[in-house]
């Protein structure tokens, strides 16, 4: 039996779920998941094997309206994940139906999708009403010609693992392009990087400014087998350095017990973390 490989892209508009569903397939966190939109930065893959095939996913940044010049680069890299990718997958939530936002993805969908496969996945099906579905799903696939339509709930595995099965029978035959045990190919520094952000997206949620970031400055491999990790919470002014420090430090001490927490169950060993936060001006 021969085997296949290819790249499957996510698109939609933010918190339509791509990340919970890359997280689903793959079987382990690779990709932030928050109610706040748009944390998702890095063109994250996730891989995943379904019987001979491998699926590797690009989850790009949700597909909004752009308003600065950072939120442009997020939209760009997401059509360019969806131009690059073998099938598309685009991910609408049932509850929402047809938004002014998927009305202008399917318009770019005309132009990008043609000639490609382009499957269409309807989540949250559990928080809506059978007959509001197929409406849905029929206005749907008459704005486009959807190779195949799939009714999931990202969150609790519902109909994932029949999308999971048609991506890998319409993926192109070939060798796997990544090392089976490989399920992300970000580097670790930029997984727990992502882990904090998550954390901070959390605890601080309104407050959080966008211009936040979080970088992994040392990664240390220490012979009990632990590891020791640096980290620098970067923000542009003093007034957002005390909202992430929190009363007497308590915000960012608390993100770091969970971050700590996070990571050390994905690495499978102890975790040593250390948070700083700094001012850089943009």
């Amino acid at each position: 039996m021969s085997t296949r490989a290819g790249f499957v892209a996510l698109i939609g508009e933010p918190n339509a779920g791509k990340s919970t569903l890359t997280n689903r397939m793959v079987g382990a966190k690779v990709s932030i998941v928050t109610h706040k939109v748009q944390t998702t930065r890095a063109r994250i893959r996730g891989v995943a094997i379904e019987g001979e095939a491998q699926i590797v996913f690009v989850d790009t940044p949700g597909l909004f309206q752009p308003r600065r010049h950072l939120d442009r680069a997020m939209v760009a890299a997401a059509w360019g994940g969806a131009a690059d990718a073998d099938i598309t997958v685009l991910m609408i939530e049932a509850h929402r139906g047809v938004t002014r936002g998927v009305e202008r993805i399917l318009e770019r969908l005309a132009d990008i999708g043609r000639g490609r496969a382009v499957a269409l996945a309807i989540n949250k099906i559990d928080r809506v009403k059978a007959e509001v579905l197929l409406a849905l799903t029929r206005d749907m696939n008459q704005r486009f010609h959807f190779a195949e339509t799939f009714l999931i709930s990202a969150e609790k595995g519902h109909g994932v693992e029949d999308l999971k099965r048609w991506l890998a029978g319409r993926l192109p035959e070939g060798p796997w392009l990544y090392p089976e045990d490989q399920i992300a190919d970000l580097p670790l520094k930029m997984i727990a990087a992502e882990m904090t952000r998550e954390k901070l997206t959390l605890r601080l949620h309104q407050e959080l400014p966008y211009q936040m970031t979080v970088e992994t400055e040392n990664w240390e491999e220490r012979k009990d087998g632990s590891v020791k990790v640096d980290q620098i919470i970067y923000v542009m002014r003093d007034g957002h350095k005390g909202i992430v420090l929190g009363k007497r430090g308590e915000t960012v001490k608390a993100v770091s017990q969970a971050a700590r927490a996070e990571l050390a169950e994905f690495l499978g060993r102890k975790v040593h973390l250390f948070l700083q936060v700094r001012v850089r001006p943009g």
